[in-house]
């Protein structure tokens, strides 16, 4: 097996569980380490042993050091497309955290300048990576609700991050609801077409800068009403991070706490003023061998890399769960609704 070289560019706590997964991959090295701060390189390369990684605090300088096959992004938001696209001229295939870009301009252009260097780029959305998300997905691509024609998420939970989430616009949105917009096409197979409304605001007693709460209704493919409602500084009752939903169907509804509390009804008679029901189970799947989060999407990227293939994040879908940030920023900012566009 011929090895890879990666260099991980980021170096802040984030980049442990990063490299927690990296560093158990066969054929993977870590040839080098990235940080503005080169003193933060060093650190990781200590903490996890990483004898022969380089490190530094130029990427540019790097890349043209150690010639690697992937560059793994684990920046700040802003920093995204920068790193992304000073990968790809470099030649290197590049996987990278959430959100794929501060803007819509610069995701168009990321995804332009992977297509022409022929190399993959996939973002992370680890919360498609887990047991439960896919059996409520294989439940629904089921039928047995009928077809989908509502899909509600609320998502509210007190984050006290600190650091730059603190100061960062549209932080429920950009860096949160990214997740849930994501989820919501992956449960479905459905894209937003259009953000009928959207209102953020920043709730008295929020220790964030700017605003942390948000509402949204999004029109789906096939006429599905998708609406959200979240919150990054509600205290007290949290959801859980995945979100709690609630599927209505033509024939039926489900409810997910976003864990492993599932519950589907489907009227067993039809008559009365409201109809008895009668339960739904969830189908069982084989998961065996799908880890949680970040661990699947880093070994599918890097065996997609080596093997051929399409990593199911790759930013050619992802743009889409991103367009639903942009439009809802868009749609709060204009108060009016806002059509998708990628």
């Amino acid at each position: 097996m011929d090895t890879l070289r990666a260099v991980l560019v980021g170096c802040g706590n984030m980049s442990r569980g990063w490299l927690r997964t990296i560093t158990t991959i066969e054929g993977l090295t870590v040839a080098g380490l990235v940080d503005v701060v080169e003193d933060a390189a060093r650190a990781r390369k200590d903490e996890f042993g990483l004898a022969h990684a380089r490190t530094g605090d130029d990427l540019e300088a790097m890349l043209s050091a150690v010639e690697p096959d992937i560059v793994f992004d684990v920046t700040v938001p802003e920093a995204h497309a920068q790193t992304t696209m000073t990968a790809l001229r470099h030649g290197c295939h590049v996987l990278g955290e959430k959100p794929m870009a501060t803007s819509m301009d610069d995701a168009r252009r990321m995804v332009e300048a992977a297509q022409r260097a022929g190399k993959l780029y996939a973002v992370v959305q680890n919360r498609r990576y887990a047991a439960p998300i896919r059996r409520v997905r294989e439940f629904l691509r089921s039928g047995a609700i009928g077809p989908l024609t509502t899909m509600n998420c609320d998502f509210y939970i007190g984050a006290h991050f600190g650091g730059f989430r603190d100061h960062m616009p549209h932080v429920l949105l950009l860096d949160m609801a990214i997740h849930t917009f994501d989820q919501a096409r992956f449960l479905t197979g459905l894209d937003a077409v259009r953000v009928a409304f959207c209102k953020e605001w920043n709730p008295r007693g929020s220790w964030y800068d700017r605003d942390a709460s948000a509402i949204a209704v999004f029109e789906m493919d096939d006429g599905v009403v998708f609406t959200y409602r979240g919150s990054w500084c509600a205290e007290g009752i949290n959801t859980s991070w995945e979100g709690e939903w609630r599927f209505v169907g033509a024939n039926g509804s489900a409810t997910w706490d976003g864990g492993s509390s599932f519950r589907a009804q489907t009227p067993e008679e039809r008559c009365g003023l409201i109809y008895k029901q009668r339960d739904l189970a969830l189908p069982e799947l084989d998961t065996a061998g799908l880890s949680e989060g970040h661990a699947s999407v880093i070994r599918q990227f890097v065996r997609c890399v080596r093997e051929g293939g399409t990593p199911e994040t790759i930013c050619t879908d992802n743009v889409k769960s991103l367009a639903m940030v942009f439009g809802a920023i868009e749609a709060a900012e204009r108060g009016q609704p806002v059509t998708i566009r990628i």
